[in-house]
């Protein structure tokens, strides 16, 4: 006995077909029959309607997406800037984008593994609070002591 698995449940999820023709949505699928010497030929047509592709939300997506990458291509940028110009501009930008470079990173984890209504809103409330900490324990070393720059070149030093 043959099985037909519903392929409009697999595409429907956000993801737009490459080839968006019904032409192509129908794909002919052959089954062999136990007790037949010839197969039979069954269709399996993929529902693929506009309404389940985001529209909005994958603007903010996309946005989300390219600020992930610019704070990346910044932290790389300071880098250097710090080592050679150890200011505390760069020790206060520093600690805002290493904390939103890691709320980010752990907040993508946190999708990616956390699941429940609750489960997720206690995960993302414990997140916003180590964010928090995290951030305001840097720009308290950064105020209160040498800041991140000098201390990473006192580390390198000895």
């Amino acid at each position: 006995m043959a099985a037909i698995v519903r392929l409009s449940s697999v595409c429907g999820r956000g993801v737009k077909p490459l080839f968006y023709q019904t032409t192509l949505l129908a794909r002919p699928l052959v089954v062999p029959h136990k007790y037949q010497e010839q197969p039979h030929q069954l269709t399996a047509r993929i529902h693929a309607s506009q309404a389940l592709h985001a529209g909005s939300a994958s603007k903010a997506a996309s946005l989300h997406w390219t600020g992930e990458r610019a704070l990346s291509v910044l932290l790389l940028a300071l880098g250097p800037v710090a080592y050679f110009h150890p200011v505390p501009i760069v020790d206060y930008s520093l600690a805002a984008t290493l904390t939103l470079h890691g709320h980010w990173g752990l907040g993508q984890v946190l999708t990616d593994y956390v699941h429940g209504d609750t489960k997720i809103k206690m995960a993302n409330a414990g997140l916003f609070l180590l964010s928090t900490v995290t951030f305001a324990g840097l720009c308290y070393f950064n105020y209160n002591d040498v800041g991140i720059c000098k201390a990473v070149a006192l580390l390198w030093s000895k």
